[in-house]
Parts: structure tokens; C-alpha cells; sequence
């Protein structure tokens, strides 16, 4: 048997939790950008394909929001900060 088995698991907390599920990059809806222009900004700046793209805008679209990218907090500020520039409207969760 393992000998740091132990029988009672620990309880994390929930900044404990989300730094080991990590965050979610969330792109919302908005009445002003082409779809075009937010599948070309999700290629260009999220590096996805361009299906993932065409696949985010429009549930982005259908549903008010999306999940577009899951990652480390810092790194999916810099992508936010980035998306938002370009006038896109996103959150970080």
C-alpha cells in the first residue's frame, strides 16, 4: 500500500478547486460584431480552427454566451485583454 495513501481525503477549498479545474474564458453575445469578425479574432487570438470558430460564435450567439478556452488564470487574462481590444465582449470564470 501507498504511504501517502490516506483513508480521509483532504477538503479543498474553492480557490484550491479552481486552480486544479482551472478557468473558463467566456465570449458573450453582442449586437455589433460580424460573425465573420469573431470567427476571424477566436482563429487569430484563441488559435481556434476556423469549424471551433464558426461552432463558438454561434452558440456565442444562440445561447448569450460561450466557453472558449479553458486554461491557466493568467494566461487566459492576457487572451481576454486581447479579445476585449478588439471589441469583443469577454469574461473570465
Amino acid at each position: 500500500m501507498d504511504s501517502n495513501f490516506s483513508s480521509r481525503p483532504q477538503k479543498l477549498d474553492s480557490d484550491e478547486l479552481n486552480q486544479q479545474q482551472g478557468s473558463l474564458l467566456v465570449l458573450h453575445n453582442d449586437e455589433i460584431n460580424t460573425f465573420e469578425f469573431v470567427m476571424e479574432t477566436l482563429v487569430d487570438v484563441c488559435k481556434h480552427s476556423m469549424n471551433q470558430a464558426e461552432q463558438c460564435a454561434m452558440i456565442t450567439h444562440y445561447k448569450g454566451k460561450c466557453e472558449v478556452l479553458k486554461g491557466e488564470l493568467n494566461e487566459l487574462k492576457e487572451i481576454r485583454k486581447e479579445l476585449v481590444d478588439r471589441g469583443l465582449n469577454a469574461t473570465i470564470e
